[in-house]
């Protein structure tokens, strides 16, 4: 076996003591997250502050501007940091929309970070409940795609709910082929929830035509069945290969190469502002002509960007409906107070959703 040269050997003597320091560096930062800890602990403060890990994570873009570290992999780093300093002032236990190895797994992982407690739910709904029970701190649920639109029952839960949204977090959805042999001759027929059968319908068609579909309620489920059977495949992530056995088949096989999902962290807690956050607020209007345009025309003499407006049925009433509304800036900013106050006198009903740091742009 050829022996490094003395250069390579001097410089990885030089990046051992760099680890070193790192370590050294890190153990001092949990140290100090311990100490703040025990400062939250006595004074009833909240261990996860989104808006103070938004600023963290905006600062250390800003600082890292033409560095090498890409800044995706910055996020990630610093994520995975933030979470072990959360783990030593008190674990965290985040309920998610089930099963393991699904999008929104790997999205609350993305933002919590895997020092979090993670609690697979069945449903919506479960996750909601439990925030609101007390059982997890937070939870976190798809609210919108970008090519299938709403996810319809997680913004009628906000009707019921007394949670606020603290943050958000986008997801860029990849659809991979899975298998046992990783060999596309073996496979006879393919698993896979409805959505995501749809969302790769184009490239079946011309890759595995005649091939038999199979629905499951979930991409992890899917994979979980072909792990169980060698002549079918999965459309799952790359997440749900490692973690039940599979190999990749062929990769990114979705139709629609932009396809980002929305995903709401929610929680009891207020958040403060960070100076690039937005405000979602929810509101009824009389049934009568013009009463949409009059409740938005404090947002529009404003001047002040809309971000989003979606409407949803009432359920109590036909032909009535809410609708829900992104504005930029935080509830505390006053134009955004004076707007809120404006829409709420023209509203049969108005309620805040949450105020909280708005994502950064780059999709991990």
């Amino acid at each position: 076996m050829k022996k490094n040269t003395p250069a390579i050997e001097s410089l990885r003597n030089e990046i051992d003591q760099i680890d070193e320091q790192i370590l050294k560096l890190i153990n001092r930062r949990l140290s100090l997250a311990q100490q703040i800890g025990e400062i939250k602990q006595h004074s009833g403060a909240q261990v996860f502050d989104s808006a103070r890990e938004s600023l963290v994570i905006k600062r250390l873009l800003e600082i890292n501007e033409g560095g090498m570290l890409n800044n995706n992999m910055l996020q990630h780093l610093f994520t995975e940091i933030m979470a072990a300093a959360k783990a030593v002032q008190k674990p965290q236990v985040i309920s998610f929309l089930g099963p393991e190895a699904t999008f929104t797994h790997i999205a609350a992982m993305n933002h919590f970070g895997h020092s979090a407690d993670f609690k697979a739910r069945p449903s919506i709904r479960d996750v909601f409940s439990d925030v609101e029970k007390g059982a997890c701190n937070y939870g976190v649920v798809p609210v919108e795609n970008s090519i299938e639109g709403a996810v319809n029952h997680t913004l009628d839960l906000f009707f019921e709910s007394n949670l606020n949204i603290c943050a958000e977090r986008f997801l860029s959805i990849s659809h991979d082929l899975l298998s046992v042999s990783g060999r596309k001759e073996d496979i006879i027929y393919v698993y896979s929830h409805p959505q995501a059968l749809a969302q790769c319908r184009g490239w079946l068609h011309s890759h595995l035509p005649g091939i038999e579909l199979k629905e499951c309620s979930s991409t992890a489920h899917a994979a979980r069945m072909a792990a169980q059977n060698e002549d079918s495949a999965a459309i799952a992530s790359r997440e749900a290969a490692h973690m039940y056995g599979l190999q990749v088949v062929v990769p990114k096989i979705e139709d629609y190469k932009r396809n980002v999902t929305r995903f709401l962290v929610i929680g009891k807690g207020d958040v403060q502002p960070t100076g690039t956050d937005k405000t979602s607020l929810m509101f009824v209007t009389a049934h009568q002509p013009g009463a949409l345009y009059k409740v938005l025309t404090p947002i529009a003499e404003s001047g002040v960007n809309m971000l989003k407006l979606e409407s949803r049925p009432a359920k109590h009433e036909n032909w009535s409906y809410f609708f829900f509304v992104d504005v930029q800036g935080h509830i505390t900013d006053k134009p955004v107070a004076q707007i809120v106050e404006e829409m709420r006198r023209r509203s049969l009903f108005l309620k805040v959703l949450g105020a909280y740091p708005k994502a950064p742009d780059q999709i991990m």
